[in-house]
């Protein structure tokens, strides 16, 4: 997207907001007057502390952030930057920035809140935006010639294994470890993930785990619930409410075909066919763990020895699964792409289940497109009446119950300094400035409650009372965060392999599955030459590297 469009959108947006002016007076004004929305007393924070400043800007329910808002909490977390740089000290530095610019958020923000650092710094940033569909591509083409036109990168911990074996990556000096209070990230984010051949290369931005989001309007209708009496497959779901195993998801999803809630069509679980640049893979994956990721077994996407699963009977059952729900879904949604089901239908009010990342649970309340932030709650991902044992080759029933295995899908986006920087000193310092500025902590807790792209990845953002202060319901953030620190938390998480090439496999992936879900081929078929491709891919990378990359990536090494 080009800068004339960004300042057009952002333009946009402040109209909007002027719009939402009169139905959020109130709400500001009672946050003003430390009402109900206001300041909390809480020894956890002071009230005049940057952290208490940001999270009213402009308060959950105020409608979405503007540029002047992205600017005003940049602006305000630069006290770390000024402790460690001199005002104009990089005047005459200029770096490329490449990220992503997905709903307008992304780099938008970078822009925003570095552009009180290149004014204080005196650096300059060159952005490249890329759309979330074309983002593998353009990596994978600087990956292959060991070449870079960015200095700085906002990249995910799947890409680290491609970028790591290319030794393109910047090593973290301390001063920045130190700057964004390193200990504060959620223990599965720390090293390995941000690493490489035992360096950190990653200021963490966020972090990455699919949960389940679902309608608490859908799920305590009376109305609903006296016809789901006599609805014949309940899946063990005897009273109506939310599905908590994928066979009831399944029901649910047919059951509530052609059925109205307040006047309006309900549609069950909405899925994603749509290939998203190697992102869509997530979403299936998401569909599959439950039945794939066997408790106490660290495979589920390959074995130890880089050998497929993903055509063994748990990952067909989970396309099968799609296939038999997307007649029960709306129209065309077999060109629904994960962006779509998210910010075009979820949010506005279509659809009751949907596994997301974390965005859905801070845009609901603060996005001018949602109308759901009343009756929306989470839990993590659905689990499963019984779990595919590879190692048997047999479907079992745990004497625990349902297995679940939440999926840590990407493991979070992260801001990357490349090593094409490290011969100038001065470029240095001011691109891991940059990145040190992106993940500060204070600005992170902003980005977590605010629609920005990331979701919390700091112990520190469990602090209810900084949601609360933003304008929350403390019920309602209350669930939100347990869907999250149980997924990360979770003993039998599904936790991807850093291995190089990884987007190209889930690209692979996507291309195979869009066939299969529309038809053109069963869904053993489907996985049988997605396996297939697999194993020719890691010929081509070299099947011995491939195999001990992801022994160490996973822990088995």
């Amino acid at each position: 997207m080009r800068v004339h469009i960004y300042k057009h959108l952002m333009a946009m947006q402040a109209s909007r907001r002027q719009v939402l002016k009169g139905a959020g007076g109130a709400a500001a004004a009672m946050a003003a007057s430390g009402g109900p929305l206001g300041l909390l007393s809480t020894s956890a924070f002071a009230q005049d502390s940057v952290v208490a400043q940001i999270m009213k800007i402009p308060g959950a329910g105020n409608g979405s952030p503007t540029d002047a808002d992205w600017q005003k909490v940049g602006e305000l977390c630069l006290g770390p930057t000024k402790a460690n740089v001199k005002p104009g000290e990089f005047q005459g530095v200029e770096f490329a920035f490449m990220g992503l610019n997905n709903q307008n958020l992304h780099n938008f923000l970078f822009r925003g809140f570095l552009k009180p650092w290149e004014a204080y710094t005196g650096a300059k940033i060159k952005w490249i935006d890329l759309a979330q569909a074309d983002y593998n591509a353009r990596l994978q083409q600087s990956i292959a010639t060991g070449t870079a036109d960015f200095d700085i990168i906002e990249m995910g911990a799947p890409f680290e294994g491609d970028m790591g074996v290319k030794d393109l990556l910047s090593e973290m000096p301390d001063w920045v470890k130190t700057q964004v209070d390193f200990d504060d990230y959620v223990d599965y984010l720390k090293p390995p993930v941000g690493t490489w051949n035992g360096k950190i290369h990653r200021v963490t931005i966020d972090s990455d785990c699919h949960t389940l989001n679902f309608r608490t309007d859908v799920f305590s209708d009376p109305g609903l619930a006296k016809q789901w009496k006599d609805w014949k497959d309940k899946a063990g779901l005897e009273e109506w409410g939310q599905p908590k195993t994928w066979q009831q998801v399944q029901a649910v999803t047919k059951f509530l075909k052609g059925k109205k809630v307040g006047g309006k069509d309900v549609y069950g679980f909405l899925d994603q066919p749509k290939p998203w640049g190697g992102f869509q893979f997530y979403f299936t994956g998401s569909r599959a763990t439950a039945y794939a990721k066997y408790p106490g077994e660290k495979n589920w996407l390959f074995d130890e020895n880089m050998k497929p699963l993903v055509n063994n009977p748990a990952w067909v059952r989970a396309i099968q699964d799609v296939i038999d729900a997307l007649p029960s879904e709306p129209a065309d949604q077999i060109n629904a792409d994960p962006g779509t089901t998210a910010f075009q239908q979820f949010l506005p009010g279509t659809g009751s289940l949907l596994e997301w990342w974390g965005d859905i649970g801070s845009m609901a309340n603060t996005s001018d497109t949602s109308v759901i932030g009343k009756v929306v709650d989470f839990d993590i991902l659905p689990g499963s009446d019984d779990v595919y044992n590879f190692r048997k080759g047999q479907w079992e029933k745990l004497p625990s119950g349902p297995n679940r295995a939440p999926n840590m899908a990407y493991l979070g986006w992260g801001i990357y300094v490349m090593k094409r920087v490290d011969g100038d000193e001065k470029r240095h310092k001011a691109a891991w400035s940059a990145a040190a500025h992106l993940g500060g902590k204070d600005l992170s807790m902003w980005t977590a409650a605010y629609p920005s792209g990331f979701q919390p990845y700091r112990k520190s953002h469990t602090n209810i009372d900084l949601w609360v202060l933003a304008g929350y319901d403390r019920k309602y953030i209350t669930s939100y965060m347990k869907s999250q620190s149980d997924s990360y938390n979770h003993p039998n998480s599904a936790i991807e392999p850093r291995i190089p090439g990884i987007f190209q496999y889930y690209s692979i992936a996507e291309d195979e599955l869009q066939k299969t879900f529309a038809g053109k081929q069963s869904a053993q078929q489907g996985a049988d030459n997605v396996a297939a491709a697999w194993d020719k891919l890691t010929d081509k990378l070299g099947r011995e590297n491939q195999i001990k990359y992801y022994r160490i990536a996973m822990g088995l090494a």
